[in-house]
């Protein structure tokens, strides 16, 4: 991946710059790519949006990752934020896993190790990606040695069970600023250490977040759809709230990437199946009195809204992705991160339905939310540009957003 990518280029320009190097034309690029010709032409100007399904299957026509046609990473923006100084270590404690750490490193039990891990989870949620890039390299150590060093038994399978989530953290980080080699690398430790964890659901969530990967990586909606397909019917449904979060999680996402891949039907089928899971969960968490572990998944009907929203705005509809938005209502604690991601969705769909300004204030309550989720996220550079190519004369305050967000 190409890190000298310009964030103020659109993807409409990336696909014209590549479209030259490979030396095809509008119409060969149509074919290869079974997108219209003037659909292409479309995304080039800046005239449509170039949403999901779209951007996938011309990455895949022009032989390159999604992330290079969003321009990721945005190298000066990491250099900016001091991001960029914090991913070399976690690099280096992923590689170093089998070596002992250095004698200054404080040993520390499973349940201090507990602790951090759980804090590492939450300030994960809450999209403060700096203080969790900083705490990751030592806390992969620990956490590689306690696995290497516990005996056979519960010790063991709780260190390996911590050890999945920390790279779990780690790949997610990795994949929200763009540097989608070390998520790969992230969710490769993760897929050796989650069948060790004794927890089935620890594996099903390694294959949920490498179908998000693959599909970053390689375009390709199925495969991804076929990993979730394996990690549901690997998952069996004991009825216990924390199986039913995550196999609802998979079905979403299979729902998502349906749409990505244009099969709207699936995706709506996908969908329907989400609705009855949400109802049986709601059903289960009232008669719970000690929830368990969510594996820092979200699932419920409001969930299941989100996944509408998105089978939307694959389809175009616009107009129809405002009107579940407007009833999307949130619980107080909701995570921060997943508010944003709403808000930055809505921001686009009301971009392109003429509601500048609308747009503008929802980006501006997901920078308030979630500031580096906001300022790394490629749909937020995309609808900022739809918003600057909207006006003869940008306003001062969309101006300072986009200056502040790299576009």
């Amino acid at each position: 991946m190409p890190e000298n990518s310009s964030p103020t280029r659109g993807v409409g320009d990336r696909v014209r710059a590549l479209r030259a190097i490979r030396d095809y034309s509008l119409t060969q690029l149509s074919t290869r790519s079974n997108v219209s010709r003037s659909m292409i032409s479309a995304v080039e100007n800046g005239s449509r949006p170039a949403t999901p399904a779209i951007v996938g299957a011309l990455a895949r026509a022009l032989g390159v990752t999604v992330s290079v046609l969003h321009g990721q990473p945005y190298v000066h923006m990491l250099q900016q934020d001091q991001l960029d100084a914090l991913l070399g270590p976690i690099t280096s404690a992923l590689d170093s896993w089998d070596i002992p750490p250095d004698d200054g490193m404080p040993p520390l039990s499973l349940d201090e190790i507990a602790v951090r891990t759980s804090a590492i989870s939450k300030r994960r949620a809450a999209g403060e990606f700096g203080e969790v890039a900083d705490a990751l390299p030592e806390l992969i150590a620990l956490l590689s040695v306690a696995a290497q060093e516990a005996a056979a038994g519960r010790d063991r399978e709780r260190a390996h069970n911590m050890l999945s989530e920390v790279c779990r953290t780690t790949a997610i980080v990795g994949y929200r600023l763009g540097y989608l080699g070390l998520a790969r690398q992230a969710l490769a430790r993760m897929a050796a250490s989650a069948p060790l964890s004794g927890d089935p659901r620890q594996v099903a969530v390694e294959r949920y977040e490498r179908a998000v990967m693959t599909h970053a990586e390689t375009s390709r909606p199925d495969r991804g759809v076929a990993l979730v397909r394996q990690a549901i019917r690997d998952l069996d449904d004991d009825g216990e709230p924390s199986t039913m979060a995550v196999r609802g999680t998979l079905i979403l996402r299979a729902s998502a990437l349906s749409a990505a891949h244009d099969d709207h039907s699936a995706a709506a089928e996908w969908l329907g199946q989400a609705r009855d899971l949400a109802e049986a969960a709601a059903a289960a968490d009232a008669a719970e009195e000690l929830p368990g572990a969510r594996y820092a998944l979200a699932f419920g009907d409001l969930n299941v809204r989100l996944g509408e929203l998105d089978l939307a705005m694959h389809r175009d509809d616009y107009e129809g992705a405002l009107r579940v938005a407007s009833e999307v209502h949130w619980p107080e604690d909701y995570q921060p991160t997943r508010v944003a991601g709403f808000l930055i969705r809505r921001a686009s769909a009301e971009a392109w339905t003429a509601h500048g300004d609308d747009s503008l204030r929802s980006l501006q309550e997901a920078r308030d939310l979630a500031p580096l989720l906001t300022r790394y996220h490629p749909e937020v550079h995309e609808t900022v540009g739809t918003l600057l190519r909207a006006r003869q004369r940008a306003t001062e305050e969309l101006r300072t957003f986009a200056e502040w967000s790299g576009v």
